[in-house]
């Protein structure tokens, strides 16, 4: 995994999303927004699916998949997440800014 902190996650084994209690106050819409990309995301490729980020506020997609899990396809994770950051570049931005100025406590102009 990078990073220091999830953000959010989504498990395709498992069949589970995942929202770090920390960001409970973002709105529901933003909520609701990770929510879908995610799942649909581990429903488009497998895997588990996660956004972290690290002691500066930059956000990281990341996934991985079982060893034993032939079905997931890797070339399709990869272009997935291009996909995502091209996509829901506001989104991630303003995700960022929150975590640089409400979990991490940065002054930011």
């Amino acid at each position: 995994m990078y990073g220091e902190g999830i953000l959010c996650a989504s498990n395709a084994y498992e069949k589970k999303f995942y929202l770090n209690p920390e960001f409970t106050r973002l709105p529901e819409d933003i909520k609701n927004e990770l929510k879908i990309m995610c799942v649909l995301y581990t429903e488009d490729v497998g895997g588990i699916f996660t956004i972290s980020f690290d002691d500066k506020g930059e956000l990281f997609l990341n996934t991985e998949a079982a060893e034993e899990d032939l079905l997931y396809d890797e070339i399709g994770a990869g272009l997935k997440i291009k996909q995502i950051r091209r996509d829901k570049a506001e989104l991630l931005y303003q995700l960022s800014m929150f975590v640089k100025i409400f979990i991490l406590g940065q002054d930011v102009e």
